[in-house]
């Protein structure tokens, strides 16, 4: 029995195996839900790795969240490969906009699984267990060292997981990382991610005057603080729609495949007759640029508003790092730009968040080229590569940490997977596929290849003596 074979044998309980984990709501911010929802959606990913052999520990780290580590110790000889993903979602959002309860998997009309984190990052979670249970099937025991670390508090930076990296390094020690947090550029395309943007959120709050006035009595002249806040913000954008940020380069070029506007448009769902922006090509403006988003505003709702000027106003903004800026120096350039274009002598304030830096992927080693082998037998299609607009801060601590290890980013994520925002969903196919991929990688790091994939396809790829030489 192949093991894509026994992975579809094992997609017959994996929409129940993923409604139990989506069932959790396992956003990781006590103040919308419970942190026992959380700790839950752990206990259960646990479960779940202890069945396919792993040892597992709960480890609670410095934000609170819990990390899942699991493990099984690399046969004589064979390398070991640390599998990453996490377990916690975004909020769902106006829950009044999801056609059915975010927490609830269910299949749609068109084959999809929906619900938050199905494929953010709930589905990779599933992957990663597919994989091994069919590796586990096929020979009773895994052929390489296998460590899992699922992150429970990713979608809201991740500090916890990066502090435990710091503290014991060892812990996520591996000759190759995969990082299942990604997806393709479209269903059934296999996709590698080369690099990822970082991330500088922060929150700007404008103060103009002692409290609220009559828009009749003190209107025109009378510094609207709402108003300042809209100018500023205006900033961030020329007239084609490309971000502005004094001191951060926005005509940088993406080199790898590119993202047609007639399909961006679509899978983003921009409206007829509504403009695609930015002065270069979608996969510049997604993967190789700067990006400033307005998160949220703070002001009075429309519904019950009085007419009255504003005396504060505060905006939450998401600046995306292109790789190649440091996000450290992007946040000082950030605060800059918020105090130089501040009108009419408003009083500032500008609270930082987390940030994270952007990641480039060495390419071309030899883990790299065994997961491109895997990923075309998987899907029986040509690999391509892009960038990833979204931020993973932990990729470049993994980096820092253990400098040799080949990091690999994949996921069952596609265009049509609206992750982070109402109606998330995952094509089972993906996970299937990403799963049988991984499958076939694992087999072939432990010196397989020619089972998992055949001889002719082996080049000069294989490992030897658990070791990934080049």
């Amino acid at each position: 029995m192949t093991l894509a074979v026994r992975v579809q044998d094992e997609m017959r309980q994996a929409f129940d195996e993923l409604a139990a984990l989506v069932g959790y709501r396992s956003v990781a911010d006590a103040r919308q839900f419970p942190p026992e929802e959380c700790a839950r959606a752990a206990t259960l990913a646990g479960e779940r790795l202890e069945s396919v052999g792993l040892s597992v520990e709960l480890v609670e780290t410095t934000d609170g969240s819990l990390a899942v580590l699991g493990e099984a110790p690399a046969p004589p000889g064979a390398p070991t490969v640390l599998l990453y993903a996490h377990y916690d979602v975004q909020p769902p959002g106006d829950e009044s906009a999801w056609t059915t309860p975010p927490f609830v998997l269910r299949v749609g009309d068109d084959g999809r699984w929906y619900g938050r984190g199905a494929a953010d990052c709930k589905g990779n979670v599933l992957a990663h267990l597919l994989a091994l249970r069919a590796l586990r099937a096929e020979a009773g025991t895994l052929p390489v060292g296998v460590k899992v670390v699922l992150e429970g508090s990713e979608e809201q930076g991740g500090e916890g997981l990066a502090d435990l990296l710091h503290v014991a390094p060892h812990r996520f020690a591996a000759d190759a990382i995969v990082i299942a947090d990604s997806g393709n550029v479209e269903v059934g395309v296999p996709t590698l991610t080369t690099t990822l943007r970082g991330v500088v959120n922060a929150v700007v709050t404008l103060r103009t005057l002692e409290g609220p006035l009559h828009s009749g009595s003190f209107g025109g002249a009378a510094p609207d603080a709402l108003a300042a806040l809209v100018r500023l913000l205006s900033t961030f954008r020329d007239a084609a729609g490309d971000t502005r940020v004094d001191g951060i380069p926005n005509d940088q070029r993406f080199p790898g495949a590119d993202y047609p506007p007639d399909r961006f448009a679509r899978d983003a769902g921009v409206l007829p007759a509504v403009s695609v922006v930015g002065s270069g090509t979608v996969a510049d403006a997604l993967w190789a640029r700067p990006a400033l988003t307005i998160l949220g505003i703070d002001c009075p709702a429309v519904v019950g508003s009085a007419a009255a000027i504003q005396g504060s106003a505060a905006a939450r903004i998401n600046l995306r790092v292109p790789p190649g800026v440091d996000a450290t120096a992007a946040r000082a350039a950030l605060d800059a730009h918020l105090r130089r274009h501040t009108p009419w002598g408003a009083r500032v304030e500008v609270a930082f968040e987390g940030i994270g830096q952007p990641f480039t992927a060495p390419a071309g080693g030899p883990a790299d080229r065994l997961m491109r082998q895997a990923l075309e037998v998987a899907y029986d299609h040509p690999v391509v590569t892009v960038g990833q607009g979204g931020s993973i801060p932990l990729c470049n601590d993994l980096h820092a940490a253990h400098p040799a290890a080949e990091l690999l980013l994949i996921g069952v994520e596609d265009a049509a997977a609206r992750i982070h925002a109402p109606n998330e969903s995952v094509d089972p196919a993906e996970i299937e596929r990403t799963a049988i991929a991984e499958a076939h990688f694992l087999q072939a790091l432990a010196g397989d290849i020619t089972e998992a994939v055949g001889a002719s396809e082996i080049g000069e790829s294989e490992p030897s003596g658990g070791a990934l030489a080049p």
